[in-house]
């Protein structure tokens, strides 16, 4: 047998064994497991930016494991098995990919993304956001629905047309006052998102380079307060600011 094929074999023996002697992995559901797969899966964004494989192969396992904790479940509800989760993703991507598996040709990347939204517009989907989960995170759903928009067409036609937008919205900003200070804010950033995906940056990725960065460098003046015997209350802006040049070098 594939080693594949024996490792997950492996992994839902294992999961039949747990849910059926486990008292912890006895009691849990849907519900229990959300917060948790949430959880890993950021642990697993960690691991990627960090660009540690040991660490992702470690990652993958514990989604790996919810995956089948849910399809366990299922089965048990007499909803689905993991046959049945498996063979679904496997039918919808054979049928996405007709310029794979039927005589469909392509000529790039983009026109298989295009292709790709208008066979979800055939199966039924009423939006082409409509795949776009409302509990994802604002700067990455801003992300996907301008990409998804300009699949069928809704984009600027060029990356100056979008800067000037940048434009028009900061401008706006400054110009607004009280409660649509916090609105234009948001088109202001929601612009910055697409000038991003003009120039194929992934503005959540940046900003993520950018917290680790702002991570580093103010605990290194937390350091250097630490080893100095000093409160950061009582620090200057000038002396900190010298050690955040510092910890820049480094």
């Amino acid at each position: 047998m594939d080693k594949r094929l024996q490792a997950f074999e492996r992994l839902l023996i294992i999961m039949d064994e747990l849910r059926e002697q486990c008292p912890w992995d006895k009691k849990q559901t849907n519900e229990t497991l959300r917060s948790l797969t949430i959880e890993e899966t950021y642990e697993l964004s960690d691991a990627i930016l960090k660009g540690d494989y040991e660490e992702i192969k470690k990652e993958l396992g514990d989604l790996f494991l919810h995956l089948v904790f849910y399809s366990k479940i299922g089965d048990e509800k007499g909803k689905f098995d993991v046959s049945d989760v498996l063979n679904s993703v496997c039918e919808k991507l054979i049928h996405r990919h007709p310029h794979i598996y039927s005589d469909v040709k392509v000529k790039d990347e983009e026109e298989v993304k295009q292709n790709w939204e208008q066979l979800k517009l055939k199966e039924g989907n009423r939006s082409v956001l409509g795949g776009v989960p409302n509990s994802m995170p604002s700067l990455v759903k801003a992300l996907r629905m301008q990409d998804k928009a300009a699949q069928v067409g809704f984009d600027w036609l060029t990356k100056d047309d979008v800067w000037g937008k940048v434009d028009e919205e900061l401008q706006e900003f400054k110009e607004a006052e009280g409660v649509e200070k916090e609105e234009e804010f948001g088109d202001l950033l929601f612009s910055l998102v697409n000038y991003a995906r003009w120039l194929k940056i992934n503005p959540d990725d940046a900003l993520e380079k950018t917290n680790r960065k702002f991570k580093y460098r103010f605990e290194c003046i937390e350091d250097y307060a630490r080893k100095h015997g000093k409160r950061m209350e009582d620090m200057t802006l000038a002396e900190m600011d010298e050690i955040w040049e510092m910890a820049k070098k480094k």
